[in-house]
């Protein structure tokens, strides 16, 4: 009955909101967005709007390629070819798809981060979210540490076990974010295997007569009569993107959702949805371009920008755990106002830490 009732009830959720400005030296924004690195959508919503700009419309155009490749070697991704192609020149993302996190062997390649915690080796840990009994292992390997020697004890080691003793193949998705002007060799590194480039697919949309909540920027927690609070924002543009009705009429037995109120309604907003393997540095300059959207006045108060990672992602920021459990949900949200001030929103499931 215990376990029934577990089931029945509602998988815990967390969300961590908090403000800032761009313009301030601590401010985390780049960090937080550099560090969250597996991400599968990227949405952003502008009231007041009918057309994007040609600046803003040639980055959304412009922000792939990845690459998908079947049945790679695992060992593949630490030969010495390939730290020094890929790892020693640029950020490096891999991440295996058609695979379940709590359920399959899942192998995640993280960028370039000089706050790696561990190297384990081939030595795992148990899961923090394996149960009482340990049915679930993290093994993390520094292939930046590894580089350092390729022909010490450990890398053989490694290579042994990933060639010889446990030769396990998977699916993944791949992009690379050179640091340097040389072209990407994506294609022609991993011509022996099923390699395919893709694009990201872009949906483009104007929403009419859309009711917004009024917000005012100094304050998170809202006002009564006066501005809606960060939670209340959130779970109003989680409904927008799902093109729910927000007018809660009385026949709609599918959505009683109503916009939180204060409200005003927007002639028109452009909504833009991106999709694919979207390497963090991308989704930096889009935030960038978003930031310069009120360096001309605009009528619109806000803009929202909205990044969601992969479900079965091992990780969600940096090197933090992450697991399926009921949704894998890890994303989050930035609000920019038109004085440069800016709400984070960051959201997690069940299976995850405090974000970050």
């Amino acid at each position: 009955m215990a376990t029934l009732r577990r089931l029945q009830e509602a998988p815990r959720h967390l969300l961590v909101c908090e403000k800032s400005n761009f313009g301030h030296d601590k401010s985390r924004h780049k960090h937080l967005v550099e560090t969250h690195y597996h991400n599968y959508r990227v949405s952003f919503l502008i009231p007041e709007c009918g057309l994007l700009s040609k600046e803003l419309k040639s980055l959304v155009m412009d922000i792939g390629p990845y690459y998908s490749v079947k049945n790679l070697p695992l060992h593949e991704l630490i030969t010495h070819e390939f730290i020094n192609t890929f790892v020693k020149k640029g950020s490096f993302s891999a991440l295996t798809y058609n695979t379940s996190i709590d359920e399959d062997n899942t192998v995640a390649l993280l960028p370039n981060d000089k706050d790696t915690y561990e190297e384990t080796g081939l030595q795992g840990r148990p899961s923090r979210y394996s149960g009482r009994k340990s049915m679930k292992f993290v093994i993390s390997i520094d292939l930046m540490d590894l580089s350092l020697n390729l022909d010490s004890k450990k890398y053989r080691r490694i290579s042994w076990s990933f060639k010889e003793k446990k030769p396990l193949k998977f699916d993944f998705l791949l992009a690379w974010h050179p640091t340097g002007t040389e072209e990407s060799t994506m294609m022609s590194y991993f011509s022996k295997y099923q390699i395919q480039e893709h694009q990201p697919k872009v949906a483009l949309s104007t929403v009419r007569e859309l009711q917004c909540p009024v917000l005012r920027s100094s304050g998170l927690a809202g006002e009564p009569e006066e501005a809606c609070s960060a939670l209340e924002f959130f779970d109003w543009l989680g409904a927008v993107f799902c093109s729910a009705d927000l007018n809660n009429e009385p026949y709609n037995f599918i959505s009683t959702y109503c916009c939180p109120q204060p409200s005003a309604v927007v002639a028109q907003a452009f909504l833009c949805t991106i999709t694919g393997f979207i390497l963090p540095e991308k989704i930096h300059v889009l935030l960038e371009q978003l930031c310069h959207y009120f360096d001309e006045p605009k009528l619109a108060p806000w803009v929202t920008l909205t990044v969601q990672g992969f479900a079965d992602s091992p990780v969600a920021w940096r090197e933090k755990e992450h697991g399926f459990h009921k949704g894998g949900e890890h994303l989050y949200n930035f609000v920019v106002f038109n004085n440069q001030d800016y709400w984070l929103q960051m959201a997690v499931g069940a299976n995850d830490d405090c974000p970050p």
